[in-house]
């Protein structure tokens, strides 16, 4: 299969002479062989820091603006003001690291996002009480974390085999679900020891690890085909236009928009924590909701090594996009809160699998002309379809009742993808 790549200066030799099997329970955990190619892992080492920080400033902005309003209604507006530039900037980041080179890109980037959490920091040291001055700060980092994302996703296709991307993706969402995890929890139990300023800046020290590990990446320019490309509307039109030409693409979008549209009910989870599981303790219930998802996909990533060299990559998305809608309407039909959080973290682990194999196709389906675009469009769909979620499940939610609502959801998933897999061929023809 062409992948459009032929860069192979940042791989090693020894990366791609690794076995093809391994014994015992070796075959089950994390394929860990990218880990062995230094750029990659310099990348994925940053990844580990940011991991972690991004989710204290993701719990100290909507606490602080809590604290000072009262009101979760202007903590859901500080959400929506970081939407909009996380989309637009997103879009355009992957055009601009499909023209420059992708490491001084990060670089660029990365130090940005250091410098806002050095802003968030001044002004709760300050004791400015801005909600104003959040949302300003919000918006700006998630400008620059939509520059940053494109161009770190596309820069791994450089730096790792076509055959370990799928281990690669699984090593980077790993971290990522950890942080999810670990960063809250992290954050509960700092704020009232050390308080809201000292959070930001333990994110922002952090960052600064982060350009010291981008800064000893290998320079990343584009391939000669891209050297004179700007980075304007007519380079981003020509993104969408390269999806809609490439059925397998534009698939691997829909498959998560489906399953993220349809199938992600967490604005339900606090109706669900009060009414359906009033039995337990509320705090506790919701707490779990929350928290069931990403350690199902952490689980996931550790056993990675299960499915990551599978090379039917298009099975494996709508295996998984299947598996994530049943597990989706167990959790509706469960009335026992812990057979619900099994189902979630079950839930979690599809989403694991496909995270990794929607990733996969990305990198190895498009050229490298083109790689910083798609995952531009990649980066609004992960971040506008839960979103979307929220709204079509609350409605859905006040309307049919919570349990039926997210049930409901989940057998659209199941049915809305196998519609899409027997009418489009595309992606159960997909392979590496």
């Amino acid at each position: 299969m062409d992948t459009g790549e032929s860069s192979t200066e940042s791989r090693t030799p020894a990366a791609d002479e690794a076995p093809s099997t391994r014994r015992g329970w070796r075959r089950w955990a994390m394929d860990t062989r990218p880990l062995r190619i230094p750029a990659y892992r310099r990348l994925w080492s940053s990844t580990i820091v940011t991991a972690v920080g991004s989710q204290l400033t993701a719990v100290a902005v909507p606490k602080q603006i809590y604290d000072i309003t009262g009101s979760s209604a202007w903590v859901g507006a500080a959400s929506m003001a970081g939407l909009l530039p996380l989309i637009v900037f997103a879009l355009w980041g992957g055009a601009v690291a499909d023209s420059m080179d992708r490491r001084k890109l990060l670089l660029i980037t990365n130090t940005g996002i250091a410098v806002t959490s050095v802003l968030f920091w001044l002004q709760a040291l300050s004791g400015l009480d801005s909600v104003a001055a959040l949302m300003v700060l919000l918006a700006v980092q998630q400008a620059f974390w939509g520059l940053n994302s494109p161009a770190r996703n596309a820069s791994i296709a450089r730096l790792v085999p076509e055959d370990q991307l799928p281990a690669a993706n699984a090593l980077g969402s790993t971290v990522m679900q950890t942080g999810q995890v670990m960063g809250p929890l992290l954050a509960g139990v700092l704020i009232p020891v050390i308080g809201l300023p000292e959070l930001y800046l333990i994110d922002a020290l952090a960052l600064c690890v982060t350009v010291w590990a981008v800064y000893q990446l290998p320079s990343l320019p584009p391939l000669a085909a891209a050297a004179a490309r700007r980075a304007g509307v007519r380079e981003i039109a020509e993104g969408f236009r390269y999806i809609s030409a490439h059925k397998v693409l534009l698939l691997s979008f829909l498959a998560d928009i489906i399953a993220m549209v349809f199938g992600m009910p967490r604005a339900l989870f606090p109706q669900l924590a009060s009414e359906t599981y009033a039995s337990y303790d509320e705090g506790l219930a919701l707490g779990l909701l929350f928290a069931a998802i990403p350690i199902g996909a952490v689980v996931g990533g550790l056993f990675s090594g299960v499915f990551s060299r599978a090379r039917r990559h298009g099975w494996m998305v709508i295996g998984a996009v299947v598996a994530w809608g049943l597990a989706i309407t167990g959790f509706g039909l469960s009335s026992s809160l812990w057979l619900a959080v099994v189902f979630l973290a079950a839930a979690g682990v599809a989403d694991m699998v496909s995270m990794v194999f929607r990733g996969a196709i990305l990198l190895s389906a498009a050229t490298d002309e083109m790689r910083g675009r798609m995952q531009g469009v990649f980066t609004v769909v992960v971040a506008g379809g839960p979103r979307l979620a929220d709204v079509l499940h609350g409605t859905a939610g006040s309307a049919f009742g919570a349990r039926p609502a997210v049930a409901g959801g989940g057998i659209l998933v199941v049915a809305l993808m196998l519609i899409l897999a027997l009418a489009v061929p595309a992606l159960r023809r997909y392979r590496i």
